[in-house]
């Protein structure tokens, strides 16, 4: 059966190589990763065919620039530019260069007071190494999750630049933490199949976020946003698919992100990332 998509009202993109688009942005847990913490066969074949006519990937997560997340855009374009940990890691994986941008050192303190004060896990990132501010199963599940070794860290030992922080919580308070002030932060909830009792509540200098990045990498490869594609499936991938000429949501998409979405194809696990893909080739 050949399935059908479904478009809702917007531009058309410009021409590009062979009628394709330059660059597919792709999120991770719900659009490239399904249940199971695995990416289809189907899939890859897709992204590979679509990297081998000339249109550049780009890996657009929550999670951090290693483990599993920095295997997959090396496999995705290994001379690339990536985007992680919501914006706030803008890496490119050939070079090592980065466009990443620092959390403000006082809103960290504070956000670091907090969980002590409240016992919540909260994780601190830099580019390349994290900490946590509790160790136990939220965390060491977590790891896994990642593809990194379950070895605790204090936040306060971390070394480079603090890019990101994250409260991980059962979802019973994720609407607690996000109702909470945060100044001169934003926040940006999202969920993970492999983990679905519990939120990833990403914490971004404000004005970062997947859409700011998304227009710096487009930038870099000289692409115009009408020329980019955005696929997520949650609430941290709708910065980015309001700024791209193609957004495309996921059949398990959160209702947010089905709204921003001018393109809806099927479920992750039924390979809705290989029918993006096959779209942008044919736009």
């Amino acid at each position: 059966m050949v399935r059908q998509f479904t478009e809702r009202g917007g531009l058309d993109g410009q021409a590009y190589t062979a009628r394709m688009l330059g660059l597919i942005c792709v999120d991770v847990d719900g659009t490239l990763v399904g249940t199971g913490n695995v990416v289809r066969e189907d899939v890859w074949a897709a992204l590979a065919d679509a990297r081998a006519r000339g249109v550049r990937i780009a890996l657009c997560s929550g999670r951090p620039a290693f483990g599993n997340a920095l295997k997959y855009a090396r496999r995705l374009d290994p001379d690339g530019w990536h985007i992680f940990q919501n914006g706030a890691s803008v890496v490119n994986v050939g070079s090592g260069e980065s466009l990443s941008e620092p959390l403000p050192p006082g809103e960290l303190d504070r956000l670091l007071d907090r969980a002590h004060e409240t016992g919540r896990l909260l994780e601190v990132y830099t580019d390349d190494e994290y900490g946590v501010t509790q160790p136990g199963d939220l965390a060491r599940r977590h790891a896994e999750l990642l593809g990194v070794p379950y070895v605790p860290r204090d936040p306060q030992t971390l070394t480079g630049t603090r890019v990101r922080a994250q409260w991980v919580v059962p979802l019973a308070e994720s609407a607690g933490v996000q109702a909470e002030p945060h100044p001169g932060l934003d926040l940006h909830p999202a969920g993970s199949p492999v983990m679905p009792d519990v939120m990833f509540i990403s914490v971004t200098r404000a004005g970062v976020g997947k859409g700011s990045a998304v227009t710096r990498v487009a930038a870099a490869y000289g692409l115009p946003l009408e020329r980019v594609m955005m696929v997520g499936d949650g609430h941290n991938d709708v910065t980015a698919m309001r700024v791209v000429g193609h957004p495309v949501a996921m059949g398990n998409a959160d209702a947010e992100a089905r709204a921003a979405g001018r393109y809806h194809v099927a479920h992750v696990d039924a390979g809705g990332l290989a029918e993006a893909v096959g779209l942008a080739l044919r736009l």
